[in-house]
């Protein structure tokens, strides 16, 4: 803890806070990218620390919420099935899908196996050569390097009856998806910083330049957020644009080079749909041609799954930053953890989770908390 205590310095947050007060003269919106960073901010409060003016709002950057109901559904199926065995995340067993869940298909009888690491997978697979064993890989840059070592193992070994459900996503696109939007209102983002530990700041740079729009990749921690809006609103108010890293302690420009070079042995880029937004061209990633035998999209026939998000449900415009959590009329009410309407109140880095579990009493966001002070 004591190299965490200075990043949660209460002393520093304020001093932080009030430099920020001291230069934004106008209204900014700013989004955080990742879902660890949400639940920072909702934990500590950080967005009752800023001025008025400063709204922060809360991106797509929560893995598990934009895992495709299809993929969910599929998931489901391939677990119900007498020879399989099903290894995933503990996260994605509550996530819903159509109908129902990775949860509730394990209640019924399926063979669905938690794994801290895909290669636990490939374990099974050595260990159960009868059964066919699929890993549900979903995440972002962050978990792909992993994933990817659990194909380029398999492959390895020459095992056959392994393979990925492959639903991976990547920042850069989703970033660029939103700014393109006609409904865009973030002027600033908070690149997140594990993606970053992998793949470094260098692909930021076109999307700085391509939109005019600041990006400070930040860390996790009070100290790390606020610091990291106080370089954003310096530049908004200097009429600026750059690219920086608040998170120098565990980010460089080009990332782990290593981890990027097994992604780039087993994935390639591909077009990705995204639970709650819809399909983003070149924003996901697939199992390149030399894979394909540890596809298990190619290799079980499920038929083809397309389902829409319930009506009710507004993650769609929560991950796009366009509104709060606390604006569902459901919230916290039929939609809760125990009784999720969406993926982002199930997932511990889902921002209606962060809302449920540090301001499920506020009356809407920020502004309703205010206007009632």
């Amino acid at each position: 803890m004591k190299y965490l205590d200075e990043y949660r310095d209460a002393r520093i947050a304020r001093a932080l806070a009030a430099d920020i007060a001291a230069h934004v003269t106008q209204p900014w919106v700013l989004m955080e990218i990742c879902g660890g960073q949400t639940h920072t901010i909702m934990r500590y409060g950080i967005d009752d620390l800023l001025p008025r003016e400063v709204e922060l709002v809360h991106g797509p950057g929560c893995p598990v919420c934009v895992t495709p109901l299809e993929t969910i559904d599929k998931a489901i199926a391939l677990a119900s099935r007498a020879d399989v065995i099903l290894v995933s995340y503990g996260d994605m067993l509550r996530v819903p899908g159509s109908h129902s869940d990775l949860f509730h298909a394990k209640a019924q009888g399926a063979d669905v196996r938690i794994a801290y690491d895909p290669t636990e997978a490939v374990k099974i697979a050595r260990l159960n050569p009868g059964r066919k064993v699929i890993f549900l890989a979903i995440g972002f840059e962050t978990t792909a390097p992993a994933n990817a070592m659990a194909a380029w193992q398999a492959k390895r070994d020459g095992l056959r009856n392994f393979s990925l459900l492959v639903s991976h996503v990547l920042v850069p696109p989703a970033i660029r998806a939103l700014m393109a939007s006609e409904n865009n209102r973030v002027q600033g983002f908070i690149a997140p910083g594990h993606v970053c530990t992998v793949m470094g700041c260098a692909e930021y740079e076109a999307l700085v330049r391509d939109f005019r729009v600041p990006i400070v990749v930040g860390g996790f921690e009070p100290v790390d957020l606020l610091e990291a809006i106080l370089m954003l609103v310096k530049q908004l108010e200097a009429g600026e644009a750059r690219l920086q890293n608040q998170y120098v302690r565990s980010v460089s420009y080009t990332g782990n080079l290593p981890a990027q070079h097994i992604m780039a042995e087993v994935f390639e880029v591909a077009d990705q749909k995204w639970r709650g937004i819809g399909a983003i061209p070149q924003s996901g990633l697939r199992l390149r041609e030399s894979y394909a035998a540890y596809d298990a999209n190619l290799i079980f026939d499920v038929g083809e799954i397309i389902v829409d998000e319930p009506a009710e449900c507004i993650s769609a415009q929560v991950l796009q930053g366009l509104k709060k959590p606390t604006d569902c009329p459901v919230f916290a009410m039929r939609c809760t953890p125990e009784n999720p309407l969406g993926a982002p109140m199930v997932s511990t880095e889902g921002a209606c989770a962060a809302y449920y579990h540090y301001r499920r009493h506020a009356v809407s966001g920020k502004e309703g908390a205010r206007d009632h002070d």
